[in-house]
């Protein structure tokens, strides 16, 4: 844990007491001058002034630094103003956009059923698919919208000399001020709306004004979405039996009781995310990963993380990975001695846990049996939408933000990961509970989601600078105990598991693990996102998986290549991963009750941690 400062003052003499004598500092050649004392606390209160500043305004701005994008948008502009062939260009896709769409749009008034659209939406965009879009003026204006919006994305890509950075920041940007306007985000211009409304005699709107001024009223309250009180951790989510067999500052460790008389030799320690409570991986009974490896004979161990305060604000990185990932593998090896780990982490657990067995294998520590990462990547410069404005000014900006309180807030985490998917996330779920009226049942998924954590100060600031900004673990400047730990030192199999429509950990960013490491990796894709396709069990058939293992010996494809070459299996990847951990395990012996009579079970799962709010 981290050591709080000596707060006891220092004994000084009766002549260190009294008031010095001022000389002016005298400086030699080359050298800087050296701060005056009163420098130095002028220096300390313009410091808080600014902190204070920052974090009034990031309370505005949802954590967005407003300088870190206007250095973008300056770098765009500023190049677009000398590029007289880019404006050219514009102009002229400007004018024949708006030929296609007055022909369009005399198509339409002369043939109402459904002239041949202009300009189709992306795969992903499902705003303008209904049947009441194919109505004029209706599908005019979705036109109008959807040319406008390739327009933009034209302007704001290809201007010669923007840094790449800054030209995805202005895109993204663009991107989600024009999603604001949508026609479909409005009463009059959305025609699905306007049935509903014409329907319903105007109750919908009614209803959606109570939904909001619910939702409003519970979010100033602090208190969880609507549906939550039917989901209770420990009685309908995280069911599983178990004990917690130890605890300290930062975690506790749950064993889970055995569900078979026989079970493998190895044990299966889990590491979620820090910014997760556990229990996405034991939702409900029927697509909880533990009740799954349980079933099929493995002792499950899993980590539930403190969700931090004020006073945890000096914890660290390091700390994550000594007092978290360690020190729940040295309880599982008091509990099965003599017996190697599956160690497998989840999203930035995942990386957590690259940390910890590249510093393991660095220190000659054999301990793990394989190492299964579950949408994490350990190379950041292509980690996608989330880190756009992952870059100096934005950094600071956030760690001015944490400063008052010692965290990061939930409620601001949960707002940047919207952003990524605001057409799904934000506007689409406005349109239909507020002006539609009606509310979408929540799932156990979803309740997971409400229930969010915060991340001390420190240990957040080490983490986007450390690897997000510098990229330190996969250029092997990241340090463990004071010494270099890298991925090249990982000797154990690994099996890596991204899904396809990934907006947090992308899979091709996850797909270097295939470059970054010397040793066996199987890379497994599965349909689905960051969370519903990890929690994807047996049963449902619209998923599907590709699978390979690589060796030192095979020759390296690049992540679209592989796509084309490996083939499609149907089902969940559940059943493939529990394949290859029984490859890679020595056999059976009898089940072990928690504790295994070397700790003593200090409570029933899911535990206190993941009750804190």
């Amino acid at each position: 844990m981290a050591t709080r400062p000596n707060t006891q003052l220092a004994v000084r003499s009766p002549q260190a007491l009294q008031p010095a004598q001022r000389t002016l500092p005298v400086r030699a050649p080359g050298a800087a001058f050296a701060d005056d004392p009163a420098d130095d606390a002028a220096s300390g209160l313009a410091d808080a002034v600014d902190r204070s500043v920052h974090y009034a305004m990031s309370r505005l701005t949802m954590g967005l630094s407003p300088a870190a994008v206007l250095e973008a948008y300056y770098d765009w502009m500023l190049h677009l103003a000398g590029s007289p062939g880019k404006q050219g260009q514009l102009v002229h896709k400007a004018l024949r956009k708006w030929l296609r769409l007055v022909h369009y749009t005399t198509a339409a008034i002369a043939n109402p059923s459904c002239p041949e659209c202009c300009i189709e939406p992306l795969p992903q965009d499902k705003r303008f698919r209904g049947d009441a879009w194919k109505a004029f003026p209706y599908n005019v204006m979705s036109q109008a919208f959807l040319l406008q919006q390739q327009w933009w994305h034209n302007a704001t890509v290809g201007v010669r000399g923007v840094e790449r950075d800054h030209e995805k920041q202005v895109e993204f940007a663009t991107r989600q001020m024009l999603d604001m306007l949508s026609p479909s985000n409005f009463l009059f211009t959305n025609p699905e709306v306007m049935q509903k409304t014409i329907s319903d005699f105007g109750m919908n709107l009614v209803r959606g004004y109570w939904n909001f001024a619910e939702d409003f009223q519970r979010a100033i309250d602090g208190r969880p979405p609507v549906g939550m009180e039917n989901f209770r951790v420990g009685e309908t989510l995280a069911v599983t039996p178990g004990e917690v067999i130890y605890r300290n500052d930062l975690i506790e460790l749950i064993q889970y009781e055995p569900r078979t008389k026989r079970v493998k030799a190895e044990p299966v320690l889990i590491v979620p995310a820090w910014i997760m409570k556990y229990y996405i991986l034991d939702l409900s009974a029927q697509n909880s990963l533990v009740q799954y490896l349980l079933d099929r004979g493995y002792t499950v161990f899993m980590i539930s993380w403190k969700n931090p305060d004020s006073s945890d604000r000096n914890l660290s990185f390091e700390d994550y990975r000594k007092q978290g990932v360690e020190a729940a593998l040295d309880a599982v090896r008091t509990v099965i001695p003599n017996r190697k780990v599956h160690a497998a982490g989840y999203c930035l657990g995942g990386t957590l846990l690259s940390v910890a067995a590249a510093t393991l294998s660095r220190e000659h520590r054999d301990i793990l049996a394989t190492m299964t990462l579950f949408a994490a990547q350990v190379d950041f410069t292509e980690a996608g939408e989330l880190t756009l404005f992952i870059n100096e000014g934005q950094v600071s900006f956030l760690e001015d933000m944490m400063w008052k309180e010692g965290y990061l807030d939930a409620r601001q985490m949960s707002g940047a990961f919207q952003l990524l998917r605001s057409n799904d996330l934000i506007w689409s779920r406005m349109v239909h509970d507020y002006l539609m009226g009606e509310r979408e049942p929540l799932f156990d998924l979803m309740a997971w989601n409400a229930d969010s954590t915060r991340m001390p100060y420190r240990m957040h600031s080490d983490y986007l600078r450390q690897l997000f900004l510098n990229n330190d673990f996969a250029e092997g400047r990241l340090r463990t105990d004071g010494e270099i730990a890298a991925l090249t030192d990982i000797r154990v199999p690994v099996f890596a598991v991204s899904t396809e429509t990934d907006h947090v950990a992308p899979w091709r960013s996850v797909f270097k693990l295939n470059l970054l490491l010397d040793t066996e990796v199987t890379f497994l894709l599965t349909t689905g996102g960051h969370n519903a396709g990890i929690v994807s069990p047996p049963g449902n058939s619209k998923r599907s998986y590709r699978v390979a293992t690589r060796t030192d010996a095979d020759i390296y494809l690049d992540p679209d290549t592989w796509y084309v070459k490996m083939m499609p299996n149907q089902g969940s990847w559940w059943p493939e991963w529990v394949r290859w951990l029984d490859a890679h395990s020595s056999g059976e012996v009898d089940a072990r009750e928690p504790g295994g009579g070397k700790l003593t079970p200090l409570c029933k799962a899911p535990g206190t941690y993941v009750l804190q709010t």
